[in-house]
């Protein structure tokens, strides 16, 4: 179908519409991360001095090194294990015919719909009771069973739109479940694999009520959890927390610029397909 030259754009105009909107709270950040330290700027403006030396300031004062050491160590136990653990449990529920798996499958669909404020006191309890409070599983295991309902639904997603006839010509050449997995079904799930992997550094990074409730001592805590400490510390500096907010984001960026284009393939991929 021919796209005439007023729907493309207006198509366009609509996408540079939506992109101003979606950037200009990070325009505003930026600009009163930049004005004088102790001031309450209004609006948005960025004439006069520009004070580049508050992220320096706020990289100090947050002690930045020491959290994201911390939230780098919470993320390489996270991520690995909720995209084998998700993967895994996708594939089977799609291809192996485990009885229940439809029942099994409600029970991850449930669990998207479960606030996380209502599982803190339970997991704090749970915790408590096995003795990890202040260390990184007491957040690291319950992250990685509130990521799992998404990571099935994203994966399963995916293992439905492979063609059953790979399947059937890996049984036939005698390769096993096992076999088929890793050497067949990986393989051709890489998209879809870079998705997941980028929500879940997103979702375990910038994740901050886990690491407030479990961890007691701030210095342990993750960059999310003690950007909250921050802000209480400096609830009347506007410009400092706005400066360690944006301090706060730029892994996430970096994370998402990388792998973009997996990212983009991934939610595409459904409509290529038929």
């Amino acid at each position: 179908m021919r796209i005439s030259r007023r729907e493309r754009f207006s198509g366009s105009a609509l996408l540079i519409a939506l992109a101003i909107y979606t950037l200009m709270p990070f325009v505003a950040l930026l600009s009163v991360a930049l004005a004088q330290p102790g001031t309450l700027p209004a609006g948005i403006s960025f004439t006069g001095a520009l004070h580049w030396e508050n992220f320096a300031t706020a990289f100090e004062l947050a002690k930045f090194p020491t959290l994201m050491l911390s939230s780098a160590r919470l993320v390489i136990i996270v991520v690995p294990l909720v995209l084998l653990l998700s993967t895994m449990a996708a594939y089977a529920l799609t291809w192996l015919k485990v009885p229940g798996s439809a029942i099994f499958f409600l029970v991850f669909l449930a669990g998207l719909t479960l606030p996380t404020e209502s599982l803190v006191t339970p997991l704090y309890i749970t915790m408590r009771d096995l003795n990890l409070t202040n260390t990184v599983w007491s957040v690291a295991l319950p992250l990685v069973a509130m990521q799992m309902p998404f990571g099935v639904f994203w994966m399963r997603t995916h293992f439905l739109g492979v063609p059953g006839a790979l399947e059937e010509s890996a049984q036939v050449d005698g390769a096993g479940p096992v076999r088929t997995f890793v050497s067949i079904q990986l393989p051709i799930a890489k998209a879809s694999l870079s998705t997941l992997m980028v929500m879940s550094f997103l979702w375990t990074w910038n994740h901050f009520m886990l690491t407030v409730v479990m961890i007691d001592d701030p210095s342990q805590r993750t960059v999310g959890g003690a950007l909250a400490g921050f802000q209480g510390a400096y609830a009347t500096d506007v410009v400092m927390l706005c400066a360690a907010a944006l301090l706060m984001m730029i892994p996430t960026l970096l994370v998402f610029i990388v792998f973009q284009r997996q990212f983009k393939q991934a939610l595409l991929q459904g409509s290529v397909k038929g």
